[in-house]
């Protein structure tokens, strides 16, 4: 993934387009909930105010398919940033509308400008050709920062990258080093584990993971599936029947490349799907009916703990239990606070991992969370990301 990065290209005094990762959690007020991302996004940023560029930042905001909704407005973004950077960030009323392109034309040095959600208009998401072309009229220079939609072809992650000279922010940068050298060079053992509800989200995840890992520790509702397709009842535990032989086919894989596969020994069950159900540990195997698995039990944590304790690269994507209920939350806090103390590159693949790992104030002992849910589960398959395809090569 040799690709140019802001380092390598003359920034002095350019008019630099980024596109950033600002897809923030809000509440009904409009308050940011965590700001992880916007700050993540600070240091390419500081880097661009140090050669005096002119900074117009883009970014998407939640779904609002095509059209304006007060409700995913970036203003609570620019008012975040310009606390984070000490410096007043210009707010555009539009994104290649009148106020965004003045307002871009009047940049100074030092200046920052954000523009409105790209996301209001339909033609972000089609990769409208006319529309990358509206975008890069306001720079001299593309910066893709977004590793969080790297995975997307849409004008500003990949189309604007046809009329400007593209490069990569330090976060792109990071996230490459990391998931790349994770999956292409890793200190052995390297062990992956995998969660989350569903086998059909990682199917090629861990296809591609059982190529190179010495052990694959799955957990979470997919867990579930390889159980009813070693022929043991689940419950009502969530389990994919259309993919029973897919499940006996990835076992049968891993055993043939020498890959120690880990399932949970025993479960922790719920009687129905709420913070306060009545719950049990049976094994694996004794899941009553009516009842459902909520977490891994106690067994499955010393059994999974011990195997990380010698590990020397972790992957970890998809929580290990319903953790949003505290007393389903056992399995994914301490399988953190494991990762977070072993000495080994340690690796989270955004999305809900990220967040226990946050809730359980982790993310500062973990080598690296990626910010890219999607967008990290596709490149640990081995797939291209547009977003990093569209930059230039070293």
């Amino acid at each position: 993934m040799d690709k140019k990065t802001v380092r390598d290209i003359d920034l002095k005094g350019k008019k630099v387009f980024v596109r950033c990762d600002f897809n923030v959690p809000m509440d009904e007020n409009q308050n940011i909930t965590d700001n992880n991302r916007i700050v993540a996004a600070l240091p390419t940023i500081k880097y661009l105010l140090e050669n005096n560029c002119k900074i117009v930042l883009a970014s998407h905001l939640g779904r609002p398919k095509g059209e304006f909704k007060k409700e995913f407005s970036l203003e609570p973004v620019a008012k975040e940033l310009s606390k984070l950077l000490g410096v007043d960030v210009i707010m555009a009323k539009d994104v290649i509308g009148e106020d965004a392109k003045k307002k871009a034309s009047e940049l100074k040095e030092g200046e920052i400008l954000l523009l409105e959600n790209v996301r209001f208009h339909k033609e972000e998401t089609e990769n409208d050709p006319e529309f990358s072309k509206e975008l890069a009229s306001m720079a001299e220079i593309f910066v893709n920062d977004a590793f969080g939609t790297a995975h997307r072809a849409h004008s500003s992650t990949t189309g604007i990258a046809s009329y400007l000279p593209a490069v990569s922010g330090f976060l792109i940068e990071k996230e490459l080093k990391f998931l790349g050298n994770a999956v292409n060079n890793p200190e052995r053992p390297f062990v992956a584990i995998l969660g989350g509800a569903k086998v059909s989200d990682k199917i090629g995840v861990i296809d591609s993971l059982i190529e190179k890992v010495d052990t694959l520790i799955i957990g979470g509702g997919m867990a579930y599936t390889f159980f009813k397709a070693m022929g043991y009842e689940v419950g009502n535990s969530i389990c994919e029947m259309d993919k029973l032989e897919l499940a006996k086919d990835l076992m049968k894989k891993a055993k043939e490349k020498g890959v120690k596969l880990m399932l949970p020994v025993d479960t922790k069950i719920g009687k129905e799907f709420k913070a306060d159900t009545e719950s049990k540990v049976v094994k694996y195997n004794e899941i009553p009916e009516g009842w459902e698995g909520f977490d891994i039990g106690e067994e499955s944590i010393k059994e999974f703990k011990e195997e990380l304790e010698n590990a020397k690269t972790v992957i970890w994507n998809g929580p290990l239990g319903l953790f949003e209920f505290e007393q389903f939350a056992k399995g994914t806090n301490e399988i953190a606070e494991k990762l977070a103390n072993i000495d080994a590159t340690t690796i989270i693949g955004g999305g809900d991992s990220a967040a226990a790992v946050k809730k359980a104030g982790l993310q500062d002992k973990i080598t690296h969370v990626s910010t890219g849910g999607g967008a990290s589960l596709e490149f640990l398959e081995g797939k291209k990301l547009p977003g990093i395809e569209a930059l230039m090569d070293k």
